[in-house]
């Protein structure tokens, strides 16, 4: 009896390993999120010696998170040089300070909205969450904070002029906590137009 060997084809039966699944896997999940930058760090940490923490990529692959965080920085960085146009001087405890020319309280929460809007639709439930939240936070900025900042100036003449070389003169109350509409607007534009480019431009985008 002829006996016949049959020969397995390495392209049917070699599987990839569990660490090529995963990797596929996360970039699918992340090319799904629509976030080019989520991909490349899953794609160069599945590739290279270099491990990311797939907790960064997921981030790096939202654009509302991605916006957020990227029009709070590019405020925060105006302020910083506005400053040193004016002043002459660096000042980089501005990049974490209230106040100033743009809001960056108003830019990480247009931004979030708009990307929410653009990715997710204005007639899903979570853009209506963030639009109050947004709504909220400048009205508070112009509003309480803004007039926090003015009785503060007052409250610093005042104990100056009363307590004039007393030590209790020397403690000033912080000035700049709120903004002006044309801050908070300033900082609205930003955000909506940082949000914009994020979802639809190739930072993120697919």
């Amino acid at each position: 009896m002829e006996c016949i060997t049959l020969k397995r084809s390495p392209r049917v039966f070699d599987l990839p390993s569990v660490s090529e699944l995963r990797g596929r896997r996360g970039v699918r999940k992340a090319r799904a999120l629509g976030g080019g930058l989520g991909v490349a760090l899953l794609s160069l940490s599945a590739n290279a010696k270099v491990r990311i923490s797939p907790l960064v990529a997921t981030l790096a692959a939202n654009p509302t998170f991605v916006s957020g965080m990227l029009a709070w920085l590019i405020a925060q960085s105006i302020k910083v040089f506005l400053n040193f146009f004016f002043e002459r001087k660096w000042d980089l405890r501005l990049l974490f300070a209230s106040g100033g020319m743009p809001s960056s309280h108003s830019s990480l929460c247009t931004a979030l909205s708009t990307s929410v809007a653009l990715s997710h639709g204005v007639a899903d439930s979570l853009f209506p969450v963030c639009l109050g939240f947004s709504l909220i936070v400048m009205y508070d900025a112009i509003g309480v904070r803004r007039h926090a900042g003015i009785q503060a100036q007052v409250l610093n003449l005042i104990v100056a002029d009363l307590f004039q070389g007393h030590p209790i003169s020397e403690r000033k109350l912080k000035e700049l906590l709120g903004h002006t509409p044309s801050q908070v607007f300033a900082g609205a534009l930003l955000g909506f137009l940082v949000a914009c480019f994020c979802c639809q431009a190739c930072l993120v985008g697919p």
